[in-house]
């Protein structure tokens, strides 16, 4: 039976398509806007960032697609929306490079991590370039080559 690679505490959800699709060339930490409700549900784990990418308008940095699965008990007297657009809370200075990337160099902006920092959800975001498909062949077999180079390593 395949061992699950466990993450640390603090993680809450990862995009581990990201990694595959994009070169992650620079990554921030930004702070999020959220509801009650919200933070209960990341509390218990119920977030999904697969789907999810940023979103730059009027001065401003907002997630798109990120899924928050409401919590039964929580959100009784409201209508929650699990995938509404959430505000990122980052310094006019980073919000300047992302618009800078994201415009002369065609970067794209995908959420990485969202995870625990001092009781306060961050998440980690990435500037990077897609990935054609023969750099994800590419990817795949270095990622191949160096297990079983530590498959060898381990055996002798």
């Amino acid at each position: 039976m395949a061992k699950k690679k466990k993450q640390p505490d603090n993680v809450i959800a990862q995009n581990k398509k990201a990694r595959h699709d994009y070169f992650i060339e620079e990554t921030m930490e930004a702070g999020l806007v959220l509801e009650g409700w919200e933070v209960k549900s990341l509390r218990d784990g119920k977030a999904n960032l697969t789907e999810s990418y940023i979103f730059l308008k009027d001065g401003e940095a907002w997630l798109l697609g990120c899924h928050i699965s409401p919590l039964k008990t929580a959100s009784t007297h409201i209508d929650p929306n699990p995938i509404r657009y959430r505000k990122l809370l980052l310094h006019n200075k980073e919000l300047g490079k992302l618009f800078g990337a994201q415009q002369k160099k065609g970067y794209t902006i995908v959420a990485l991590k969202l995870y625990w920092k001092n009781n306060l959800v961050k998440l980690e975001l990435g500037m990077g370039k897609g990935k054609k498909l023969h750099d994800k062949r590419a990817t795949e077999k270095e990622r191949e080559w160096n297990r079983s180079k530590q498959r060898m390593m381990k055996s002798n």
